[in-house]
């Protein structure tokens, strides 16, 4: 397999190989790395046949001459054709779960991952040595280093591993954005830099110069690969199913950050409405993988216990419900795979087939005795309805044998067309088809329900057309977003909204024992209460003033007793003060930005979460220190239990903490983890 760390070939400071942290070989053979690849094939069929289209468009305008319209007209039918099959193959990608699947999966259902947004390439090196040279008055040729470390993050988000060493590449170089944005992209000028985004669904590409779609793509991304890891855990183990809950959440979580961050973006999969059916998808999945594991060990056959794990059933069918109204709506049903749609139709009506079957067993297998609790039975039995037959009360019910009875059939018969239904729809989706293990699943689910209706049917008995009431969901672990903690604020002196003088040079001598002037501030420093008769002012130094740099050492991280103490140690000869002046910017931020979406110029308002500018972050002076360093380098069951159908029919750290060093290469030995 291959090796998923690749050196940089740059030597660390101690003398060993520096390693970054590196996303998954593209070439790695595993299922995953496959349809992604495929996905980006696709993503480049897609924009070719768009440009082929809009440019028969623009010629079907311009033109007067009917032969080449006729001519343009079939040209038009051909590529539109052409892109209804890409975009067929798109959703069949999308509908590829079992790839997302653990390895060792045999006896769960399948769930739902998020495929990654494909990007392009983006080379940030031309336009950020330039601004370093205009802006900051620094050679740019000095930060190649930095720059291509920039580059190389960026290019490894695009092949991240699935596990937690993944999320924290993506969260790595997301923290690196706001810092970015402020630096070097001024809101009065244009970056010429264009970052091209694929929308997950539809392929179309999205391109845009300001950074607010690589933020969002980027939490997208997170929220996708955080779905994948959910689904490759292992649901036989609880270990394996606490992996996928908190996945699941989490990526609710990212979701609904993105959804309440960025308004207005221009690739569909991220719009409002997506999203929130995203957010309920990943929500019902994790409600699922709690069912799991409150049955993992074994439901006690139990009056009480079936009827808690029923209301734990009719929980999931009901948020999947939710989930499959929410696919079904317009837009959404037009982009959303029918796979997807058509499986969380089949989840509903599964698990709410589940929740009557136990409730019959309930009813049909444990009748009132003696020694039973009459009145906990009872209190338990009205809370699953929220109605009962007219005329009937729950006591009634479990003392009456025979409505006991009664009710129980009414269930289970209920539980038999539920799990009909569910393998009806399961037979209108080819894509469905493929899966054996949801059918295997599906026939034992109905097998079970007609072992139970023939155990308790009796041939001398009039057909009974009780209609068995509907159970009221409950559960007691319902599943939640964990919600990340928003990113912190870029620093307000040194960023691209502020124009500076070029660094003057301020000459202090020893004799000057009374400098003239205060400093006041963390870092960077700044000069205050002038003496305008002292020599330093005389020297055109100015009250307001950032210091830069005192001799040879860079002070713009420095606090105000540090540079006191490089300041006081001057010696006979004197020593160099650099100094910088904040030049007024009256240049007003434009309301929006240029997009181009499928080669059409088009505008979009992209608007984010503010970041807090007055919150600044102090560092460790080092030998090179300057307005764009930051640190990318790193060294190296029993009896009296009941179990779920199967399809053998038997019975880490948040993305927003902060990063801890790259890891070896021991963390990407196992293969199952390879993009």
């Amino acid at each position: 397999m291959t090796d998923t760390l690749l050196p940089n070939g740059i030597k660390g400071s101690g003398g060993e190989n520096t390693y970054f942290k590196k996303g998954c070989s593209p070439f790695a053979q595993t299922g995953r790395s496959k349809l992604q690849n495929k996905r980006a094939g696709l993503n480049q069929e897609i924009i070719k046949q768009m440009r082929m289209r809009a440019g028969a468009e623009n010629l079907l305008k311009a033109s007067s001459n009917n032969k080449v319209k006729e001519m343009v007209l079939l040209e038009l039918s051909y590529v539109n054709s052409n892109l209804q099959l890409l975009m067929g193959e798109l959703e069949g990608l999308n509908s590829s779960v079992d790839v997302y699947q653990n390895t060792q999966e045999t006896s769960n259902i399948p769930l739902i991952a998020l495929g990654l947004k494909e990007t392009k390439e983006v080379d940030f090196s031309t336009f950020f040595k330039d601004f370093i040279l205009e802006h900051y008055s620094e050679d740019g040729n000095s930060y190649e280093d930095e720059i291509a470390d920039l580059m190389d993050l960026r290019q490894a988000c695009r092949t991240p591993s699935r596990n937690e060493t993944g999320v924290e590449l993506l969260a790595k170089y997301f923290s690196h954005l706001p810092l970015m944005e402020s630096r070097f992209f001024s809101p009065s000028r244009p970056t010429g830099i264009f970052f091209t985004w694929y929308d997950s669904f539809t392929g179309v590409p999205v391109c845009q110069q300001n950074l607010s779609l690589e933020k969002a793509s980027i939490l997208f991304n997170m929220a996708a690969l955080y779905s994948q890891i959910g689904t490759r855990s292992d649901r036989q183990t609880i270990v394996g199913l606490e992996e996928a809950i908190s996945s699941f959440q989490k990526a609710a979580g990212t979701l609904n950050h993105l959804k309440e961050t960025f308004t207005h973006t221009p690739s569909y999969d991220m719009s409002p409405a997506m999203l929130s059916m995203l957010i309920r998808m990943m929500l019902a999945q994790a409600q699922e993988c709690l069912f799991e594991k409150t049955a993992l060990p074994g439901i006690r056959n139990q009056f009480s216990s079936l009827m808690k794990m029923a209301q734990e059933a009719a929980k999931v069918s009901e948020l999947y419900d939710q989930v499959h109204h929410s696919m079904i709506q317009t837009p959404i049903k037009d982009n959303v795979p029918f796979f997807w749609s058509t499986m969380s139709q089949v989840k509903t009506n599964h698990y709410r087939s589940m929740a009557h079957y136990f409730v019959a067993s309930a009813l049909l297998d444990h009748q009132l005795g003696p020694s039973d609790d009459e009145d906990q039975q009872e209190k338990t039995l009205s809370q699953v309805y929220d109605r009962l037959p007219e005329g009937r009360s729950p006591l009634d019910i479990l003392k009456n044998e025979e409505e006991r009875k009664r009710i129980g059939k009414a269930h289970i018969r209920r539980a038999i067309l539920g799990h009909e239904e569910a393998l009806r729809i399961y037979g209108l989706c080819h894509h469905l088809n493929k899966m054996d293990i949801l059918q295997e699943i599906l026939k034992a689910s109905l097998g079970r329900s007609l072992q139970k209706f023939e155990e308790n049917e009796n041939e001398e008995e009039f057909t009974d057309y009780t209609e068995a009431p509907d159970i009221i969901s409950k559960t007691e672990h319902k599943a939640e977003m964990e919600v990340p903690a928003a990113t912190k604020g870029p620093l307000s002196v040194f960023s691209a909204k502020q124009r500076w003088t070029a660094p003057r040079t301020i000459r202090l001598r020893p004799e000057d024992r009374d400098l003239g002037f205060t400093l006041k501030g963390e870092s960077p420093v700044q000069v205050v209460s002038l003496d305008p008769l002292c020599p330093a002012a005389a020297d055109s130094l100015k009250e307001g003033d950032y210091i830069v740099a005192v001799g040879d050492t860079d002070c713009k991280w420095m606090g105000v007793g540090e540079v006191m103490r490089l300041l006081k140690d001057v010696n006979e000869e004197g020593i160099d003060m650099q100094v910088v002046s904040i030049m007024e910017n009256n240049a007003q931020m434009p309301t929006k930005s240029a997009t181009f979406c499928g080669n059409l110029p088009k505008t979009y308002s992209m608007i984010c979460l503010a970041h807090d500018d007055d919150e600044k972050k102090s560092r460790k002076v080092s030998k090179k220190l300057s307005f764009i360093s930051w640190g990318l380098k790193n060294k190296l069951k029993s009896a009296s239990t009941l179990s779920l159908p199967t399809a053998d029919n038997s019975g880490a750290l948040p993305w927003n903490k902060p990063c801890p060093t790259f890891p070896s290469s021991s963390s990407y030995n196992n293969d199952s983890a390879l993009y």
